[in-house]
Protein backbone atom coordinates (compact mmCIF):
# COMPACT_ATOMS: atom_id res chain seq x y z
CA UNK A 1 0.00 0.00 0.00
CA UNK A 2 3.14 2.33 1.01
CA UNK A 3 3.98 1.71 -2.62
CA UNK A 4 1.20 2.57 -4.17
CA UNK A 5 0.99 5.47 -2.08
CA UNK A 6 3.88 7.12 -3.07
CA UNK A 7 3.30 7.17 -6.45
CA UNK A 8 1.16 9.82 -5.45
CA UNK A 9 3.60 11.67 -3.95
CA UNK A 10 3.69 14.73 -6.65
CA UNK A 11 0.21 15.55 -4.91
CA UNK A 12 1.10 15.02 -0.97
CA UNK A 13 2.60 18.82 -0.25
CA UNK A 14 -0.63 19.97 -1.98
CA UNK A 15 -2.86 18.16 0.49
CA UNK A 16 -0.90 18.36 3.37
CA UNK A 17 -0.74 22.30 2.88
CA UNK A 18 -3.87 22.48 2.58
CA UNK A 19 -4.71 20.18 5.74
CA UNK A 20 -2.85 22.41 7.84
CA UNK A 21 -4.62 25.57 6.43
CA UNK A 22 -7.66 24.28 8.03
CA UNK A 23 -5.71 22.99 11.07
CA UNK A 24 -4.94 26.47 11.80
CA UNK A 25 -8.36 27.65 11.88
CA UNK A 26 -9.96 25.09 13.32
CA UNK A 27 -6.68 25.11 15.96
CA UNK A 28 -7.64 28.55 17.30
CA UNK A 29 -11.72 27.62 18.07
CA UNK A 30 -10.42 23.99 19.54
CA UNK A 31 -6.70 24.19 20.48
CA UNK A 32 -4.35 22.85 18.14
CA UNK A 33 -3.51 19.35 19.85
CA UNK A 34 -7.41 18.45 19.41
CA UNK A 35 -8.69 15.81 17.24
CA UNK A 36 -12.00 17.81 16.20
CA UNK A 37 -8.62 20.68 15.45
CA UNK A 38 -7.20 18.04 13.07
CA UNK A 39 -10.41 15.70 12.28
CA UNK A 40 -12.74 18.56 11.03
CA UNK A 41 -9.58 19.72 8.76
CA UNK A 42 -9.95 16.46 6.85
CA UNK A 43 -13.42 16.20 6.99
CA UNK A 44 -12.95 20.22 5.32
CA UNK A 45 -10.17 18.96 3.13
CA UNK A 46 -13.32 16.19 1.70
CA UNK A 47 -15.56 18.67 1.23
CA UNK A 48 -13.05 21.04 -0.39
CA UNK A 49 -12.12 17.98 -2.83
CA UNK A 50 -15.77 17.12 -3.51
CA UNK A 51 -16.58 20.65 -4.12
CA UNK A 52 -14.08 20.78 -7.00
CA UNK A 53 -15.38 17.48 -8.41
CA UNK A 54 -18.87 18.48 -8.61
CA UNK A 55 -17.99 18.87 -12.94
CA UNK A 56 -17.25 15.47 -13.02
CA UNK A 57 -20.02 14.17 -11.12
CA UNK A 58 -22.19 16.40 -13.80
CA UNK A 59 -20.21 14.24 -16.60
CA UNK A 60 -20.69 11.47 -14.80
CA UNK A 61 -24.67 11.61 -14.15
CA UNK A 62 -25.23 12.29 -17.91
CA UNK A 63 -22.92 9.33 -19.27
CA UNK A 64 -25.13 6.72 -16.54
CA UNK A 65 -27.90 8.48 -18.47
CA UNK A 66 -26.97 8.00 -21.82
CA UNK A 67 -25.43 4.06 -21.32
CA UNK A 68 -28.98 3.63 -19.31
CA UNK A 69 -30.68 4.97 -23.14
CA UNK A 70 -28.20 2.85 -25.06
CA UNK A 71 -29.59 -0.52 -23.09
CA UNK A 72 -32.08 -1.74 -25.38
CA UNK A 73 -29.74 -1.23 -28.57
CA UNK A 74 -26.53 -2.96 -26.53
CA UNK A 75 -28.88 -5.88 -25.80
CA UNK A 76 -29.82 -6.16 -29.37
CA UNK A 77 -25.99 -6.13 -30.99
CA UNK A 78 -25.23 -8.86 -28.01
CA UNK A 79 -27.98 -11.00 -29.24
CA UNK A 80 -27.14 -10.46 -32.84
CA UNK A 81 -23.54 -11.20 -32.43
CA UNK A 82 -23.22 -13.40 -29.60
CA UNK A 83 -21.51 -15.56 -31.46
CA UNK A 84 -18.71 -13.03 -32.69
CA UNK A 85 -17.02 -11.48 -29.66
CA UNK A 86 -14.86 -9.40 -31.92
CA UNK A 87 -17.72 -8.20 -34.39
CA UNK A 88 -19.62 -7.52 -31.41
CA UNK A 89 -16.96 -5.53 -29.98
CA UNK A 90 -16.61 -3.45 -32.75
CA UNK A 91 -20.39 -2.78 -32.68
CA UNK A 92 -20.27 -1.57 -29.62
CA UNK A 93 -17.09 1.00 -30.16
CA UNK A 94 -19.61 2.55 -33.36
CA UNK A 95 -22.41 2.88 -30.94
CA UNK A 96 -20.73 4.62 -28.74
CA UNK A 97 -18.77 6.81 -30.70
CA UNK A 98 -22.25 7.58 -33.06
CA UNK A 99 -23.89 8.59 -29.63
CA UNK A 100 -20.77 9.98 -28.08
CA UNK A 101 -20.88 8.49 -24.70
CA UNK A 102 -17.65 6.95 -22.82
CA UNK A 103 -18.33 4.09 -20.60
CA UNK A 104 -15.39 5.26 -18.58
CA UNK A 105 -16.89 8.15 -17.83
CA UNK A 106 -19.27 6.81 -14.59
CA UNK A 107 -15.59 6.28 -13.06
CA UNK A 108 -14.19 9.72 -13.63
CA UNK A 109 -15.20 11.21 -10.05
CA UNK A 110 -13.17 8.17 -8.38
CA UNK A 111 -10.46 8.49 -10.60
CA UNK A 112 -10.07 11.66 -9.94
CA UNK A 113 -10.29 11.26 -5.97
CA UNK A 114 -7.91 8.36 -6.04
CA UNK A 115 -4.60 10.73 -5.92
CA UNK A 116 -5.89 12.49 -3.05
CA UNK A 117 -7.32 9.57 -1.37
CA UNK A 118 -3.45 7.70 -1.65
CA UNK A 119 -1.57 11.09 -0.74
CA UNK A 120 -3.77 11.63 2.70
CA UNK A 121 -3.07 8.14 3.66
CA UNK A 122 0.74 8.93 2.89
CA UNK A 123 0.41 11.95 5.08
CA UNK A 124 -1.06 10.06 7.90
CA UNK A 125 0.73 6.94 7.21
CA UNK A 126 3.97 9.18 8.03
CA UNK A 127 2.29 10.81 10.93
CA UNK A 128 2.13 7.17 12.84
CA UNK A 129 5.75 6.47 11.52
CA UNK A 130 6.80 9.91 12.83
CA UNK A 131 8.10 11.33 9.44
CA UNK A 132 7.73 14.21 8.52
CA UNK A 133 5.88 15.07 4.75
CA UNK A 134 5.36 18.03 2.88
CA UNK A 135 4.76 21.15 4.64
CA UNK A 136 4.21 19.57 8.04
CA UNK A 137 7.02 20.09 10.24
CA UNK A 138 8.07 18.37 13.31
CA UNK A 139 6.30 20.79 15.72
CA UNK A 140 2.70 19.91 13.55
CA UNK A 141 4.16 15.77 13.61
CA UNK A 142 4.01 16.20 17.24
CA UNK A 143 0.59 18.15 17.33
CA UNK A 144 -1.08 15.35 14.92
CA UNK A 145 0.41 12.16 17.27
CA UNK A 146 -1.62 13.62 20.07
CA UNK A 147 -5.00 14.59 18.58
CA UNK A 148 -7.03 11.35 19.22
CA UNK A 149 -11.04 10.77 17.67
CA UNK A 150 -12.83 9.42 20.38
CA UNK A 151 -10.12 8.07 22.27
CA UNK A 152 -8.52 6.47 18.97
CA UNK A 153 -5.49 8.48 17.80
CA UNK A 154 -5.78 9.63 13.55
CA UNK A 155 -2.73 7.75 12.82
CA UNK A 156 -3.76 3.93 14.74
CA UNK A 157 -5.16 1.13 12.78
CA UNK A 158 -7.42 -1.33 13.59
CA UNK A 159 -4.59 -4.38 12.88
CA UNK A 160 -1.86 -2.62 15.05
CA UNK A 161 -0.28 -4.41 18.28
CA UNK A 162 -0.51 -2.76 22.01
CA UNK A 163 2.74 -1.30 21.43
CA UNK A 164 2.59 0.61 19.02
CA UNK A 165 -1.11 2.02 19.96
CA UNK A 166 -0.06 2.66 23.29
CA UNK A 167 3.16 4.71 21.96
CA UNK A 168 0.13 6.93 20.53
CA UNK A 169 -1.02 7.72 24.20
CA UNK A 170 -3.93 5.13 23.76
CA UNK A 171 -5.74 1.60 24.33
CA UNK A 172 -5.87 -1.35 21.81
CA UNK A 173 -9.86 -1.66 22.87
CA UNK A 174 -10.24 1.93 22.10
CA UNK A 175 -8.76 1.91 19.03
CA UNK A 176 -10.13 -0.92 18.24
CA UNK A 177 -13.69 -0.12 18.78
CA UNK A 178 -13.82 3.06 17.29
CA UNK A 179 -12.40 1.83 13.91
CA UNK A 180 -14.95 -0.69 13.57
CA UNK A 181 -17.86 1.34 14.42
CA UNK A 182 -16.26 3.71 11.43
CA UNK A 183 -15.96 0.46 8.97
CA UNK A 184 -19.50 -0.23 9.79
CA UNK A 185 -20.81 3.14 9.18
CA UNK A 186 -18.37 3.21 5.96
CA UNK A 187 -19.62 -0.20 4.40
CA UNK A 188 -23.16 0.42 5.38
CA UNK A 189 -23.28 4.08 3.59
CA UNK A 190 -22.09 2.60 0.85
CA UNK A 191 -24.32 -0.16 0.41
CA UNK A 192 -27.25 2.37 0.85
CA UNK A 193 -25.79 4.99 -1.56
CA UNK A 194 -25.58 2.01 -4.37
CA UNK A 195 -28.72 0.42 -2.82
CA UNK A 196 -30.82 3.59 -3.49
CA UNK A 197 -29.51 3.70 -7.03
CA UNK A 198 -31.21 0.15 -8.10
CA UNK A 199 -34.35 0.56 -6.34
CA UNK A 200 -35.34 3.98 -7.26
CA UNK A 201 -33.06 5.52 -10.36
CA UNK A 202 -32.98 2.02 -12.41
CA UNK A 203 -35.37 2.38 -15.38
CA UNK A 204 -37.38 -0.56 -14.68
CA UNK A 205 -38.81 -1.35 -18.03
CA UNK A 206 -35.34 -2.50 -19.10
CA UNK A 207 -33.02 -5.76 -18.27
CA UNK A 208 -29.68 -5.96 -19.29
CA UNK A 209 -27.10 -7.21 -17.71
CA UNK A 210 -25.50 -4.20 -16.81
CA UNK A 211 -28.09 -4.06 -14.46
CA UNK A 212 -27.18 -7.61 -12.69
CA UNK A 213 -23.35 -6.24 -12.93
CA UNK A 214 -24.63 -3.07 -10.44
CA UNK A 215 -26.38 -5.93 -8.20
CA UNK A 216 -23.34 -7.33 -7.50
CA UNK A 217 -21.31 -4.21 -6.46
CA UNK A 218 -23.59 -3.09 -4.58
CA UNK A 219 -22.86 -6.10 -2.45
CA UNK A 220 -19.15 -6.41 -3.11
CA UNK A 221 -17.98 -2.55 -2.73
CA UNK A 222 -19.47 -2.91 1.42
CA UNK A 223 -17.21 -6.33 1.56
CA UNK A 224 -14.45 -4.66 0.08
CA UNK A 225 -14.53 -1.28 2.16
CA UNK A 226 -14.51 -3.80 5.26
CA UNK A 227 -11.75 -5.78 4.52
CA UNK A 228 -9.83 -2.80 3.05
CA UNK A 229 -10.88 -0.47 6.21
CA UNK A 230 -8.95 -2.95 8.86
CA UNK A 231 -5.51 -1.44 7.29
CA UNK A 232 -6.75 2.29 6.79
CA UNK A 233 -5.91 4.54 9.18
CA UNK A 234 -8.27 6.40 11.80
CA UNK A 235 -7.81 9.18 9.63
CA UNK A 236 -8.78 7.87 6.03
CA UNK A 237 -11.65 6.40 7.77
CA UNK A 238 -12.77 9.67 8.79
CA UNK A 239 -11.94 10.93 5.56
CA UNK A 240 -13.65 8.02 3.10
CA UNK A 241 -16.49 7.92 5.43
CA UNK A 242 -16.93 11.53 5.30
CA UNK A 243 -16.59 11.04 1.30
CA UNK A 244 -19.19 8.32 1.91
CA UNK A 245 -21.95 10.90 3.38
CA UNK A 246 -21.08 13.31 0.99
CA UNK A 247 -21.85 10.83 -2.16
CA UNK A 248 -25.09 10.13 -0.13
CA UNK A 249 -25.90 13.05 -0.42
CA UNK A 250 -25.71 13.93 -3.60
CA UNK A 251 -27.29 11.34 -4.90
CA UNK A 252 -30.39 11.54 -3.27
CA UNK A 253 -30.72 14.96 -4.19
CA UNK A 254 -30.62 14.25 -7.63
CA UNK A 255 -32.96 11.25 -7.63
CA UNK A 256 -34.75 13.67 -5.93
CA UNK A 257 -34.62 16.81 -8.69
CA UNK A 258 -33.56 14.82 -11.86
CA UNK A 259 -34.50 11.01 -11.72
CA UNK A 260 -34.06 8.72 -14.72
CA UNK A 261 -36.59 8.31 -17.02
CA UNK A 262 -38.59 5.00 -16.28
CA UNK A 263 -37.28 4.72 -12.95
CA UNK A 264 -39.80 4.98 -9.14
CA UNK A 265 -38.24 8.15 -8.86
CA UNK A 266 -39.39 9.82 -11.89
CA UNK A 267 -42.45 8.73 -11.16
CA UNK A 268 -42.56 10.10 -7.67
CA UNK A 269 -41.31 13.28 -9.22
CA UNK A 270 -43.81 14.00 -11.70
CA UNK A 271 -46.34 12.87 -9.25
CA UNK A 272 -44.76 15.93 -7.21
CA UNK A 273 -44.81 18.08 -10.16
CA UNK A 274 -48.21 17.42 -11.18
CA UNK A 275 -49.84 18.26 -7.87
CA UNK A 276 -47.62 21.48 -8.17
CA UNK A 277 -48.55 22.40 -11.54
CA UNK A 278 -52.38 22.18 -11.01
CA UNK A 279 -52.39 23.89 -7.92
CA UNK A 280 -50.27 26.98 -9.15
CA UNK A 281 -51.06 26.64 -13.05
CA UNK A 282 -47.70 26.99 -14.13
CA UNK A 283 -44.16 25.58 -13.55
CA UNK A 284 -41.72 27.66 -11.50
CA UNK A 285 -38.77 26.12 -11.86
CA UNK A 286 -36.05 25.94 -14.59
CA UNK A 287 -35.33 22.38 -14.21
CA UNK A 288 -38.91 21.17 -14.29
CA UNK A 289 -39.18 23.19 -17.42
CA UNK A 290 -36.11 21.60 -19.30
CA UNK A 291 -37.88 18.32 -17.47
CA UNK A 292 -41.13 19.01 -19.18
CA UNK A 293 -39.96 20.62 -22.19
CA UNK A 294 -37.99 16.67 -22.85
CA UNK A 295 -41.47 14.76 -22.18
CA UNK A 296 -43.19 16.96 -24.72
CA UNK A 297 -40.53 16.34 -26.81
CA UNK A 298 -40.79 12.60 -26.49
CA UNK A 299 -44.42 12.55 -28.50
CA UNK A 300 -45.48 8.88 -28.64
CA UNK A 301 -41.86 7.59 -27.17
CA UNK A 302 -43.08 8.54 -23.62
CA UNK A 303 -43.22 6.14 -20.61
CA UNK A 304 -45.86 4.60 -18.82
CA UNK A 305 -45.18 7.59 -16.11
CA UNK A 306 -44.86 10.08 -18.76
CA UNK A 307 -48.37 9.44 -20.44
CA UNK A 308 -50.15 9.63 -17.17
CA UNK A 309 -48.29 13.05 -16.27
CA UNK A 310 -49.68 14.59 -19.62
CA UNK A 311 -53.06 12.99 -19.31
CA UNK A 312 -53.35 14.26 -15.59
CA UNK A 313 -52.67 17.91 -16.99
CA UNK A 314 -55.24 17.24 -19.92
CA UNK A 315 -57.89 16.32 -16.85
CA UNK A 316 -57.33 19.81 -15.10
CA UNK A 317 -57.76 21.45 -17.90
CA UNK A 318 -53.97 21.79 -18.63
CA UNK A 319 -51.95 21.75 -21.78
CA UNK A 320 -47.88 20.82 -21.60
CA UNK A 321 -46.03 23.34 -24.22
CA UNK A 322 -42.91 22.23 -26.12
CA UNK A 323 -41.16 25.39 -24.31
CA UNK A 324 -41.76 23.58 -20.87
CA UNK A 325 -44.27 25.87 -19.76
CA UNK A 326 -48.60 25.06 -19.35
CA UNK A 327 -51.09 26.54 -20.13
CA UNK A 328 -54.79 25.99 -20.03
CA UNK A 329 -56.54 23.66 -22.69
CA UNK A 330 -58.85 25.08 -24.95
CA UNK A 331 -61.61 22.47 -24.57
CA UNK A 332 -61.20 22.41 -20.90
CA UNK A 333 -60.54 26.07 -19.38
CA UNK A 334 -63.03 27.48 -17.35
CA UNK A 335 -63.45 30.99 -17.97
CA UNK A 336 -65.63 33.58 -15.86
CA UNK A 337 -68.83 35.31 -17.66
CA UNK A 338 -69.67 38.74 -16.60
CA UNK A 339 -71.39 38.21 -13.67
CA UNK A 340 -68.84 36.19 -12.36
CA UNK A 341 -69.95 32.74 -13.19
CA UNK A 342 -67.93 29.75 -14.49
CA UNK A 343 -68.61 29.00 -18.05
CA UNK A 344 -66.58 26.16 -19.99
CA UNK A 345 -65.75 27.14 -23.50
CA UNK A 346 -65.25 24.35 -26.11
CA UNK A 347 -66.90 21.53 -27.17
CA UNK A 348 -68.78 19.08 -24.14
CA UNK A 349 -68.16 16.27 -23.87
CA UNK A 350 -70.36 13.55 -25.23
CA UNK A 351 -72.57 11.87 -22.45
CA UNK A 352 -72.51 8.08 -22.62
CA UNK A 353 -75.75 6.34 -22.17
CA UNK A 354 -76.36 4.18 -19.09
CA UNK A 355 -76.72 1.22 -19.58
CA UNK A 356 -80.06 -0.80 -19.11
CA UNK A 357 -81.35 -3.72 -17.42
CA UNK A 358 -82.91 -6.80 -19.16
CA UNK A 359 -86.20 -6.01 -16.96
CA UNK A 360 -85.59 -2.42 -18.41
CA UNK A 361 -84.81 -3.53 -21.82
CA UNK A 362 -87.67 -5.75 -22.11
CA UNK A 363 -90.55 -3.32 -20.83
CA UNK A 364 -89.52 -0.31 -23.16
CA UNK A 365 -89.85 -3.40 -25.99
CA UNK A 366 -93.60 -4.30 -25.01
CA UNK A 367 -94.41 -0.10 -24.24
CA UNK A 368 -93.39 0.09 -28.14
CA UNK A 369 -95.30 -2.78 -29.21
CA UNK A 370 -98.19 -1.61 -27.40
CA UNK A 371 -98.01 1.93 -28.96
CA UNK A 372 -97.80 0.56 -32.79
CA UNK A 373 -100.71 -1.10 -31.73
CA UNK A 374 -102.64 1.75 -31.12
CA UNK A 375 -101.23 3.76 -33.63
CA UNK A 376 -102.43 0.57 -36.16
CA UNK A 377 -106.44 1.05 -34.44
CA UNK A 378 -106.22 4.30 -34.49
CA UNK A 379 -105.70 4.65 -37.92
CA UNK A 380 -108.30 2.01 -39.12
CA UNK A 381 -111.23 4.33 -36.65
CA UNK A 382 -110.51 7.38 -38.27
CA UNK A 383 -111.44 5.83 -42.13
CA UNK A 384 -115.22 6.99 -43.01
CA UNK A 385 -118.36 5.04 -43.04
CA UNK A 386 -119.21 5.07 -46.68
CA UNK A 387 -115.56 4.62 -48.25
CA UNK A 388 -115.45 0.92 -46.44
CA UNK A 389 -118.77 -0.14 -48.12
CA UNK A 390 -117.25 1.28 -51.43
CA UNK A 391 -113.74 -0.31 -50.61
CA UNK A 392 -115.50 -3.59 -50.28
CA UNK A 393 -117.56 -3.87 -53.49
CA UNK A 394 -114.85 -2.66 -55.25
CA UNK A 395 -112.90 -5.53 -53.63
CA UNK A 396 -115.19 -8.04 -54.41
CA UNK A 397 -115.91 -6.58 -57.76
CA UNK A 398 -112.74 -6.70 -58.62
CA UNK A 399 -112.86 -10.54 -57.13
CA UNK A 400 -115.54 -11.54 -59.23
CA UNK A 401 -114.40 -10.10 -62.58
CA UNK A 402 -111.34 -11.64 -61.75
CA UNK A 403 -112.85 -14.98 -61.79
CA UNK A 404 -115.24 -14.74 -64.86
CA UNK A 405 -112.17 -13.23 -66.57
CA UNK A 406 -110.26 -16.75 -65.24
CA UNK A 407 -112.71 -18.73 -66.96
CA UNK A 408 -113.89 -17.38 -70.05
CA UNK A 409 -109.85 -17.49 -70.71
CA UNK A 410 -109.58 -20.57 -69.39
CA UNK A 411 -107.90 -22.67 -71.68
CA UNK A 412 -106.30 -20.34 -73.61
CA UNK A 413 -102.79 -19.12 -73.44
CA UNK A 414 -102.62 -15.92 -71.65
CA UNK A 415 -101.65 -12.32 -72.95
CA UNK A 416 -103.08 -10.90 -76.35
CA UNK A 417 -104.21 -13.52 -78.87
CA UNK A 418 -103.20 -13.21 -82.47
CA UNK A 419 -106.06 -13.53 -85.21
CA UNK A 420 -106.77 -16.48 -86.97
CA UNK A 421 -105.44 -16.46 -90.61
CA UNK A 422 -108.28 -17.75 -92.77
CA UNK A 423 -108.02 -20.60 -94.44
CA UNK A 424 -107.49 -21.86 -97.97
CA UNK A 425 -109.87 -23.25 -99.57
Amino acid sequence: MDTIASLFSFITTPVSWVIVQFHSVYGALFGPDTGWAWGLSIVSLVILIRICLIPLFVKQIKSTRAMQTLQPEMKKIQERYKNDKQRQSEEMMKLYKETGTNPLSSCLPILAQSPFFFALYHVLNGIATGDTIGVINKSLLESAQKAHIVGAPLAAKFTDSSSKVEALGASLTDVRVVTAIMIVLMSASQFFTQRQLMTKNVDTTVKTPFMQQQKMLMYVFPVMFAVFGINFPVGVLVYWLTTNVWTMGQQMYVIHNNPTPGSKAQAAYLERLHKHVTTNGKVSRRRDKVIVKAIVAKGRDRNEFERKFINGLSKAGLAAQADGTVIKSDTAAAVEAEDGTPTTTGTPKRQQPKRQTKAQRQSAAAKAAEESEQKTSLTKSDEPEDAKPAAAAKKGGAKSGSGTRSKAQSGQRKGPQRPKSPSKK
